[in-house]
């Protein structure tokens, strides 16, 4: 077994699939129904069924998922909104966008999640929520993460991009708290096929106000009652996410078995793997990834063998030359800091075989045996 092996296969999922999709696409081209056709309202409801959620609202993207949900919740000016520094930068910039302040809490060693023990010492007067992040499709300890909203009665806005089909204790992400936001970005475990990004939320009047505000405001067609954006879903988009959610348990299982396959095989080396599902716990994951201090070199050897690897994420946000305004710096978020210079992401994808996956391992293998010889 040789190369290459992508990080994400969408050509090996598209193939599995394409006679199904083909013929959504081609019966919405026949329609001409291309915005906020009937699929989308049909998609919305069956991801509304799968989280366990009442409402779903379909949007243009993760990113506005969590922008619309925060305005919605009238977030702005002069409001903290607690969240984490290891996350894709979609996660802050909402926050920005609204005019509120994001504060970063540092995540636990263990899960990548927020560190519930430094949580409660962040808040303040002006905190309104706290935005976890259910990063690599790990749910941490939202009992405990809403406990402490309760507590201090805050907003909680579940950044679930990338947790499709993650639960805890038997809740869907995004079920947690007032709202959650999922993005359907093409290489996420349910990806259409382009931008789009959909929020559940049990909260009736959130929900109407979300259908308004994704659709530039509009409460009929021509008739603006509040703000709003151009957020629109396409209904191509919802007809494929229809045709891939009735095959997403089946693919996230599998996710979990090639997971487990390289648990056994990288046992032996001198790496930190993914964390490990408990009794209360159920990951779909999203990504696989593992830890070493010779992160770089490994990338570039695997790279040079044709095996394609990822970093999620090489700059903690709160580093980002973007948000210097923040005023944070360099060791404010030890954890954070230290994780973003030795995570690498393996590849990973429902249709990967085992002889890709002990090929990774063989070259995983070669690599720190050929490094203890090098000492």
């Amino acid at each position: 077994m040789t190369g290459p092996i992508p990080l994400v296969n969408l050509k090996k999922q598209y193939a599995s699939i394409k006679e199904e999709v083909d013929s959504e696409i081609l019966r919405i081209l026949s329609e001409g129904n291309f915005v906020l056709g009937k699929d989308v309202g049909e998609f919305e409801e069956a991801f509304a069924k799968f989280t366990g959620a009442k409402f779903c609202v379909g949007v243009n993207s993760g990113y506005d998922a969590l922008l619309l949900t925060m305005r919605a919740f009238g977030i702005g000016p002069h409001d903290e909104v607690i969240t984490v520094p290891n996350t894709f930068i979609a996660t802050v910039f909402p926050i920005v966008e609204l005019g509120a302040k994001p504060v970063f809490v540092d995540i636990d060693p263990e899960n990548y999640q927020i560190d519930l023990e430094k949580l409660e010492k962040a808040i303040t007067k002006k905190t309104k929520a706290i935005v976890p992040v259910h990063l690599f499709g790990i749910v941490g300890q939202m009992d405990r993460l809403m406990k402490i909203a309760k507590k201090h009665k805050l907003l909680v806005i579940e950044d679930a991009c990338q947790a499709h089909g993650s639960f805890y204790k038997g809740k869907h992400s995004g079920t947690f708290g007032n709202a959650g936001a999922f993005s359907f970005y093409p290489g996420k475990n349910l990806g259409a096929p382009g931008e789009m990004g959909a929020v559940v939320t049990n909260n009736k009047s959130v929900y109407d106000k979300l259908k308004i505000m994704r659709d530039v405001g509009q409460s009929k067609k021509y008739y603006h009652t509040m703000f709003g954006y151009n957020s629109r879903p396409d209904t191509i988009h919802c007809a494929v996410l229809k045709v891939k959610l009735k095959r997403l348990e089946k693919w996230n299982e599998q996710r979990r078995e090639i997971t487990s396959i390289y648990r056994k095989l990288l046992a032996d080396l001198p790496i930190i793997l993914p964390p490990e599902m408990d009794k209360d716990s159920i990951f779909n994951y999203h990504l696989f990834v593992i830890r070493t201090s010779r992160r770089d070199e490994l990338l570039e050897f695997l790279k040079s063998k044709e095996v394609f690897c990822g970093i999620h994420y090489p700059v903690p946000v709160h580093l980002q030359k973007a948000l210097k305004d923040l005023k944070y710096k360099k060791g404010d978020f030890l954890i954070t800091e230290k994780y973003a210079k030795e995570i690498i992401s393996l590849p990973i994808f429902p249709e990967m075989e085992k002889n890709e996956v002990e090929y990774v391992s063989d070259l995983l293998h070669k690599f720190f045996k050929n490094e203890k010889q090098k000492k």
